[in-house]
């Protein structure tokens, strides 16, 4: 619940008791003696009535007026209006001037086909491709392998001792 003030937004706080909206300005606020606290809960009351009947330890879903009781009874609920369900809408291909539908099916059946070759063709191209990317990359591989196997290993210098040079 929020109400612009001035170009600032003055917030609506809910009663703890009722359930009702507290404007800003408006209502009593309690802060219970629980403990030694810190951070004390501020609670927000719209009126005495809610203030003393929560401090009487009151049940607020057993009283009638409040929103909690009004809710959980289902008092004052609209009945949900049940929407219409739309038809859906059917394509319907029809003549126009220069064209039967005959020619336009033709011409629709033409167009899948055309489309359908092409897409054929760009399968088996990236296919190609594919292929002759894997032929060039195993030729390098297995000629790596083949100088690393000629090669001498370097040897490995070990660490040296040097403890107690240099006294």
């Amino acid at each position: 619940y929020q109400r612009r003030v001035h170009g600032g937004l003055m917030k609506k706080e809910l009663c703890t008791f009722s359930g009702a909206p507290v404007h800003p300005g408006h209502g009593v606020r309690y802060v219970p003696c629980i403990s030694v606290q810190s951070t004390k809960p501020v609670l927000p009351f719209i009126n005495y009535k809610c203030l003393h009947a929560f401090i009487a330890k009151k049940n607020p879903r057993k009283i009638r007026w409040t929103i909690l009781y009004r809710r959980l009874h289902k008092k004052g609920v609209q009945e949900e209006v049940h929407k219409r369900r739309t038809k859906k809408v059917k394509k319907v291909q029809r003549a126009y001037v220069g064209a039967d539908l005959e020619v336009i099916s033709q011409k629709k059946a033409q167009r899948s086909a055309i489309s359908q070759a092409a897409r054929e063709a760009a399968l088996k191209e990236q296919a190609a491709r594919k292929a002759k990317q894997a032929a060039t990359a195993k030729a390098p591989a297995a000629e790596k392998k083949l100088r690393a196997k000629l090669q001498p290993k370097a040897p490995i210098a070990k660490p040296v001792n040097v403890k107690g040079k240099g006294r």
